[in-house]
């Protein structure tokens, strides 16, 4: 009998979860989101899963993480001069905290 056999992915390194997080994405509706949730929501690499974000948070921000849930943003229709075009596709990435758990970018980007 052929059964398949699954691997355990292996953990990521601390060199591809610092280049996880792209950006924090802010807007009206992620602020609402930081007040009423304690969610943070961050531009994330196309090809980042749900355990290597939360991992790469965790590393980053030395925070607790409760949840994380990915959206891919399609990108949109745009035109350059004459020619159609679209902007890319990329991939946003809302990450819940644990109670009493906060993330203070100016602090972070001293430590980096």
């Amino acid at each position: 009998m052929n059964y398949k056999v699954h691997k355990q992915a292996a953990k990521p390194g601390p060199e591809r979860l610092m280049s996880v997080l792209v950006a924090p994405h802010v807007t009206e509706k992620t602020a609402q989101n930081l007040q009423l949730r304690n969610q943070y929501t961050f531009r994330v690499r196309r090809d980042a899963t749900r355990l290597e974000v939360r991992a790469a948070v965790e590393l980053m921000f030395d925070v607790k993480v409760a949840g994380v849930q990915v959206v891919n943003e399609p990108g949109k229709s745009r035109r350059f001069g004459r020619t159609p075009g679209r902007t890319q596709d990329w991939k946003k990435a809302y990450v819940s905290l644990a109670d009493g758990q906060s993330i203070d970018y100016e602090a972070a980007a001293g430590k980096a």
